[in-house]
């Protein structure tokens, strides 16, 4: 976390909890980001001398439970979040297209001599995992298949108000409900260019880019019933005037190997220095920043 940003939200914490009871970790840390972007914070220059809180204060302040946390504790990739239930046979085609991949691509790695031990390693694990999404005690199944960390898991939610809360969400949802927040200094300004007007954290607040850390996040939407592709879901801005959340679409044939490199080998998505990002996501995303969390 940035030191600036966690020495505020130390100061901070426990009143938003109190403001906003039984919200979760992610919920009480965008309010502290977005009270921090409403203060005048220090620049990104001035605050390179802040140090981050001591180590007891920061396990106070990530260690509350969110939500969201009992879907990812066996995720050590990404998942896929079905937000489109129109058409149950076009998601049972991608899902299975998936695992095939999987399965194929996990006897290439264990076959092949000159493939890096990190990928080796990511391939033994890259067995299709699938979670419906529901309430339910399922602590009595102690399998070892259960504990085992999974490349990439997809999310189905199944019930009524689940399903509501996941139909068609934006990529900032997305990453608001399953990543944790934090803060940059934005991308460099061009030689040329000029500022964002207005600003917008996703892209530039104050000099300050609102980011996030955590799974790698896919969405499955309408589109995928007729094309079987997935948005892939960007964490962070890449050049400027580019934004948190930005997406771009990778068939579902490509998503294992994609993810195994993004896990294993620290791959970056950037289009060479372009921007080839979706643009009518990221309108969408950038008009969800500037509304309260």
């Amino acid at each position: 976390m940035r030191p600036v940003f966690a020495q505020f939200l130390a100061n901070r914490y426990q009143e938003i909890k109190a403001e906003h009871p039984g919200k979760g970790r992610r919920y009480w840390h965008l309010r502290a980001l977005y009270e921090f972007l409403a203060s005048n914070p220090t620049t990104p220059r001035d605050s390179e001398l802040i140090a981050s809180p001591p180590e007891s204060v920061m396990n106070t302040l990530t260690e509350d439970d969110d939500p969201c946390d009992v879907i990812l504790s066996d995720v050590i990739g990404g998942i896929i979040l079905r937000t489109d239930f129109t058409d149950d046979e076009a998601w049972k085609l991608f899902t299975d297209k998936l695992e095939g991949t999987e399965n194929e691509n996990s006897g290439v790695g264990q076959n092949t001599a000159d493939m890096g031990s990190s990928s080796a390693e990511a391939s033994a694990s890259m067995e299709a995992t699938h979670a419906d999404v529901h309430d339910g005690d399922d602590s009595s199944d102690d399998s070892e298949d259960e504990a085992e960390q999974k490349l990439i898991k997809t999310i189905n939610p199944i019930q009524s108000e689940e399903r509501a809360m996941f139909q068609n969400i934006s990529n900032l949802r997305a990453l608001r409900l399953f990543n944790d927040v934090d803060i940059r200094p934005a991308p460099s300004v061009p030689d040329g260019s000029k500022r964002i007007s207005p600003p917008n954290p996703l892209v530039d607040f104050a000099g300050w880019q609102e980011i996030y850390t955590g799974v790698t996040l896919w969405i499955y939407d309408t589109q995928s019933n007729t094309d079987h592709s997935a948005r892939l879901v960007s964490a962070e801005g890449d050049i400027y005037g580019t934004a948190t959340g930005d997406s771009w679409r990778a068939q579902v044939s490509h998503i294992p190997h994609l993810q195994l490199d993004m896990t294993y080998e620290n791959m970056k998505i950037n289009f060479g220095g372009m921007d080839r990002w979706d643009y009518s996501e990221r309108k969408r995303n950038l008009a969800e920043a500037i509304l309260e969390p």
